[in-house]
């Protein structure tokens, strides 16, 4: 019995089932979503977010994903999402957490003035900061789970040409420092007034080096302006520059296996 999940699954019955007490008012498959099937729920009570792992790997990472949340909740200066662990009737794991409202930075990146691309940078690099100065002496297990290790079991799991040079780097500059491990333009919301008030999707984090995260923010396309304002902050660029290049050769191999086994997702994103 497989303990992930497909778009043929009920999922509809499923999200009834985990909300008994609220009036689902509408769904929307968000089509971006690399790991899982996400699905935003409307209700009587609030907008949320499902997110059903879209194989075994993923849900493993789910798990991850709820746990890292919930110890980071409240430790920083922004939002992070409170995630709720639930199972369906074959012992399948899922989450669910309350919508934060807000835009993407990725959405919103190419329509910032030049005071608000200044303040997103400085909040970034906030986050980070925060993020790995957390005391993890009394972390769970699964908050402790280096990245380095995550990225191989990602690789060897999912791609056809191995990064064992990227590997072999990541690992050889890693520290015993919580790390979001995707802190993509996807995953950082900003309020009405293009201010950084939250970051979602843990599912990556873990122990590592923070320039792991600089270097993920400028990986992907974004304004040159920014990028500049952003690195800016920070003092190891040849550094960034070689974690750089992994993360790139990490979404290039990621993307290959999507194209193949999931059509239906946007990489419109890189």
């Amino acid at each position: 019995m497989s303990n992930f999940f497909t778009p043929d699954d009920p999922l509809d019955e499923i999200i009834k089932k985990t909300f008994p007490d609220k009036k689902i008012e509408k769904t929307e498959h968000i089509l971006t979503g690399w790991t899982n099937i996400v699905i935003e729920v409307t209700t009587d009570k609030g907008a949320y977010f499902f997110r059903f792992p879209r194989n075994q790997f993923w849900s493993k990472m789910i798990v991850k994903d709820a746990t890292v949340c919930n110890f980071v909740d409240g430790k920083t200066s922004f939002y992070t999402p409170q995630m709720k662990l639930y199972y369906d009737d074959k012992k399948r794991p899922f989450s669910v957490h309350q919508k934060i409202e807000g835009y993407t930075l990725g959405d919103r990146i190419y329509h910032l003035s030049h005071t608000a691309i200044t303040g997103v940078a400085y909040d970034i690099a906030k986050f980070i900061k925060e993020l790995s100065s957390i005391d993890l002496s009394k972390a769970p297990e699964k908050v402790k789970y280096p990245l380095s290790d995550f990225l191989h079991e990602l690789d060897y799991e999912h791609y056809d040409k191995h990064i064992d040079k990227d590997h072999e780097y990541i690992k050889k500059t890693e520290m015993d420092r919580l790390v979001h491990g995707d802190l993509n333009l996807g995953n950082i919301l900003l309020d009405e007034n293009d201010k950084v008030i939250g970051v979602i999707d843990f599912c990556f984090a873990g122990t590592g080096n923070p320039n792991m995260d600089v270097a993920r923010i400028i990986s992907r396309p974004a304004p040159k302006e920014f990028e500049e304002a952003f690195l800016a902050q920070f003092s190891d660029t040849e550094e960034i520059e070689r974690m750089k290049t992994a993360w790139n050769h990490i979404d290039a191999g990621y993307a290959d296996h999507i194209r193949a086994h999931f059509p239906e997702i946007n990489l419109n994103q890189l």
